[in-house]
């Protein structure tokens, strides 16, 4: 039997421990979306249901959901990196930031750099989800429109 994590078992992991937090943000979204005054007229016009959500409700709420989605894989990302640094991620064989930077680490007095890229690999990556959520913020959400 192997020991240690498969690539899959740290995917799940990750993405079931995120999935309630999605939850409780979609379903606070839709509960504030609801007493907005464009709900109000809309309901007021006639509109029903299905169509107040699709066209009113649900355009609005997608803008925290992305963030929170490319916040998510920036976390996921330093997730996976810490649980294989300490050996109960992805095993060896399978490259991993985590991995390398352990590979790394007993080198770090003769050969820094192989620390010192991984690193940086990893800070770019997540820097960059995290101003890649921010700039969908700010292109979809309507109010932050001018």
């Amino acid at each position: 039997m192997r020991s240690g994590s498969s690539t899959g078992t740290v995917l799940a992991v990750s993405v079931l421990s995120a999935c309630m937090g999605y939850r409780w943000l979609v379903g606070g979204e839709f509960l504030s979306l609801k007493e907005r005054d464009c709900v109000l007229a809309a309901k007021t016009m006639g509109a029903k249901g299905p169509r107040i959500i699709f066209l009113r409700i649900l355009p609005t709420a997608m803008a925290p959901v992305l963030v929170a989605a490319t916040l998510g894989i920036a976390s996921a990302v330093l997730v996976e990196s810490a649980l294989s640094f300490l050996g109960i991620g992805v095993q060896p064989p399978t490259p991993s930031w985590g991995n390398i930077l352990t590979l790394g680490q007993s080198t770090l007095g003769v050969a820094w750099w192989l620390s010192l890229f991984p690193g940086m690999a990893i800070l770019i990556t997540v820097l960059g989800y995290n101003l890649l959520g921010e700039g969908i913020r700010d292109a979809i959400d309507p109010r932050l429109r001018s």
